[in-house]
This record gives structure tokens, C-alpha cells and sequence, in this order.
């Protein structure tokens, strides 16, 4: 057993998941009126309350789940279905990528469990809890439980009440989810190379909105991000360490 798996079963576990839990809470608050929306929009296509919340458990991925539904009902071949939600979801192979390395004492059902949950929340604060402590399996499923349960619970809610809400967007709901991701990427603005990094991404992102259109767009910023950090990395540090 390696030191890394002893830390992890200190009697911390529980504290860290709790924390993690607790830390899950903002975005929990902020993404619960996209899945009411995604309930009652469900609903509205013709799924039954039953198949909206299993929908939600088993994809677990809010912008897929809302284009899969606009296109099941509509006459479109299966592989542009499948592949427009590859598009939507092309973002989480850079995800993958980057949180990767943060989850090598980790088993491999741990790794496999840990990337189903892997969703932008997900990533960004495990990213952040990677920098300033240690990325602990506990911790890390605190988070993502949480806000998974509450994800299913919500859309099943609003698949079961949603007619009472007239509309979501004039109450301006809709924006506290932008908001909240805006806040975790200035958590980050510290970091070397975190202006260039942001501003190129974003100057990317806008420009392939322009020509590409989305969802390719969000996809293209993070890649030129990622690209320009690699560029501008120095390649050796002090005592010749990557």
C-alpha cells in the first residue's frame, strides 16, 4: 500500500468529505434553476417524470441533456445526434486531461468514478483544491455527490412543477451559473501566465462562436488556452525539473 493510500485512510475522511460537500453548495444553489428548467422542458417534450430524472442520473451533463432533447424529436439521423452531443461534451477530454495528474494515487475504480463526475464545477474547484492541498478521493466525492443528488432532484422537481414557473429567463436565474464560473476562474488569477492564458482563450472562444458557432466554440477557447500555456511554460526550472 502506498503512503499516498494510508494518508487517505486517516480518520480525516470524513472531515474531507464533508468539506467537500459544504464547498459543493454555491454551485449546488447557482445550477438549480437549469435543472428545474431541464425537468420542465423535458416534460414539455414528452418524457414522463420518470424518464427526465433517470435521464438526469444516467448522463448527469446539463447542456447534453438539453440538446438531446431538442433533437430526439425531431427527424435527424442518430449519428448527428450522437455527434452533436460529442460536440457539446468535447470540453470534458480537456478536463480529463488536465485533472488527470492530480488523480495518480488514485485506484483505478477510483479514477473511473471519479471522471463520471467530472463536470465543469467539478473540475474547476478540484483543480483549485489540487493547489493549495492535497486532491483526496474523499474530498473529491463530497463535491461531486452533492451536487449530483441535488442535479436529479431538481430535475425531477422540475419535471413534476415546472409549469408553475412562467419563465425562468425574466427572472434572470439563469445567470447565476455564468456568474459563479466566473468567480472560480479568478480564484486563479494569481497563477503565472493567468492573464495571457485567459485572454487568449476568451479572444478564441469569441472569434470561433463568430465562425464556428457553439458548442465548438467553448471547446476551441480551452484548447488555444491550454496550447498557449504550453508555449509559454519555460521548458526547465531550477535543478532541471519539468
Amino acid at each position: 500500500m502506498s503512503a499516498a493510500d494510508k494518508t487517505d485512510q486517516r480518520p480525516g475522511r470524513l472531515a474531507d468529505f464533508i468539506d467537500g460537500a459544504w464547498q459543493s453548495l454555491p454551485v449546488v444553489i447557482a445550477s438549480a434553476p437549469f435543472g428545474v428548467l431541464f425537468g420542465m422542458i423535458a416534460v414539455q417534450n414528452g418524457l414522463s417524470i420518470g424518464e427526465a430524472t433517470l435521464m438526469s442520473a444516467t448522463l448527469f451533463a446539463g447542456a447534453s441533456q438539453l440538446v438531446g432533447l431538442e433533437m430526439f424529436g425531431q427527424k435527424i439521423a442518430p449519428w448527428l445526434i450522437v455527434l452533436s452531443i460529442f460536440a457539446v461534451n468535447f470540453r470534458h477530454v480537456l478536463y480529463s486531461a488536465a485533472i488527470g495528474r492530480r488523480l495518480r494515487p488514485w485506484t483505478r475504480i477510483q479514477r473511473i468514478v471519479g471522471f463520471f463526475f467530472l463536470t465543469d464545477a467539478q473540475y474547476a474547484y478540484s483543480e483549485k483544491r489540487a493547489v493549495v492541498g492535497r486532491l483526496t478521493f474523499s474530498w473529491y466525492m463530497g463535491y461531486a455527490l452533492f451536487l449530483y443528488v441535488f442535479w436529479v432532484a431538481e430535475s425531477a422537481l422540475g419535471a413534476a412543477f415546472g409549469n408553475l414557473i412562467p419563465n425562468p429567463y425574466v427572472l434572470g436565474i439563469d445567470f447565476m451559473l455564468p456568474i459563479y464560473f466566473l468567480g472560480m476562474v479568478m480564484d486563479f488569477r494569481k497563477r503565472p501566465l493567468w492573464l495571457p492564458v485567459v485572454g487568449a482563450s476568451a479572444v478564441a472562444s469569441v472569434v470561433g462562436y463568430y465562425l464556428v458557432g457553439p458548442p465548438w466554440h467553448v471547446s476551441l477557447g480551452g484548447a488555444v488556452g491550454i496550447l498557449l500555456a504550453a508555449i509559454l511554460t519555460p521548458g526547465t526550472r531550477r535543478g532541471g525539473a519539468r
